[in-house]
Formats: structure tokens, sequence, C-alpha cells
């Protein structure tokens, strides 16, 4: 392990997740102790409507505390519109200590994440099928209601896995703006580092 790497993790500021919430995100450990025990590859792939935001920061911060936790696993994310990877959720995560390149200027730009020597991946906004994405054998985390409630099937899924989070879009052009994306950052963060280390 990164010895950089592994300061950043253990000096990131974590929220207290609740016993409520901890019982929610159970399903989530249990899907990933099960495939463990089996000696299965650990696919994610989190789903929000729009891909650019929720399940972005999902995507990188379930890949980066299974790295931490010493978990092989490769995450995906996807919509079931493409739009973009928010800048406000780029912003943050720079702000954070990650190192983003940004590859390609169209409307649609890749970016690729990195934290010390580690390489995280690169970052898109894309369909939940995308060609990218596996088709078989992974969970669909599914990161907002909107995408739960309105795309009840997901072709290939072997478990569909409610990890619901409020939009901090909510905030966009308000002065709570950089306030509420960092808060929605370390709230996932937080519940991806629980997550891993259960197992």
């Amino acid at each position: 392990m990164n010895t950089t790497f592994s300061q950043f993790i253990e000096n990131f500021p974590l929220n207290t997740i609740s016993e409520e919430r901890k019982k929610e995100l159970q399903i989530f450990v249990d899907y990933l102790e099960k495939k463990k025990t089996k000696n299965q590859a650990l696919h994610l792939n989190f789903i929000c409507t729009h891909n650019s935001r929720r399940s972005q920061f999902s995507q990188l911060w379930a890949k980066t505390m299974a790295h931490f936790h010493g978990h092989e696993c490769t995450t995906y994310s996807g919509g079931v519109e493409i739009t973009a990877c928010n800048e406000r959720v780029i912003q943050t995560l720079i702000g954070q200590g990650f190192s983003i390149e940004q590859k390609g200027d169209d409307q649609n730009p890749h970016y690729q994440v990195q934290i010390a020597d580690v390489t995280l991946g690169t970052f898109f906004s894309k369909l939940y099928d995308d060609p990218t994405s596996p088709n078989t054998g992974f969970a669909a985390i599914m990161t907002c209601a909107h995408a739960d409630e309105n795309c009840p099937f997901i072709p290939g899924a072997e478990e569909r896995i409610p990890v619901r989070y409020k939009d901090p879009k909510a905030f966009d052009d308000t002065p709570e703006e950089a306030q509420a994306y960092l808060a929605k950052s370390i709230e996932i963060a937080s519940e991806m580092h629980y997550v891993f280390s259960c197992f």
C-alpha cells in the first residue's frame, strides 16, 4: 500500500454513520461478503438518472475505499440518460486532494482520476449498459430514487441494491453549493469506507 495514499485515507474527515443507515447498507455488505467467500470478482455499477453527481462520487469512493482495505474491485457508473460528469463534482474532488486530468473538450469529457501514485480510473457520463460496463456478474447499486423507481430491471445484474443519496444539485448556484457538494462527497466516502471495512 502506498504510504501517501494510506495517509490520505487515514486523515480523511469521516462522518458518523447511524445504526439505522448501517442496517440499510447491510445488504451491500452481505453481497460483497458472499462474492469474496466464493472467490468471485467484485464488479459494482453505481446507477443514477444522469450519471453526473451521486453515481460519479460513488464510483470513485468505492474504488478508493476498496483499494484502501485491500479488496480487488472494479467500479463503474451509469445513468438512464447521458449528460456529463458535473464540474462541481470535479472541483470538489480536486479540493479534497485528487489529481484529475481532463481528456477531451467535448460536452461529455472524460476525467482520469488519481491520488498519490494510485490511478483510480476514468470517469465520464454514460448509460448504465454502456459497452465499457459489465453485462453480467455485477451488482447494480441504485444511488437515486428516480433511477431506482423508473428503471426496474437492469439486464445482467445478479443483484440490485438500493443505496440512495439526496442530490446536491438542489444547492447549485446558491451560497451553500460548495459546502453541499463537499458534504455529499464526505457522506459517500464515509459509507464506502464502512462497507469495505466490514468484510
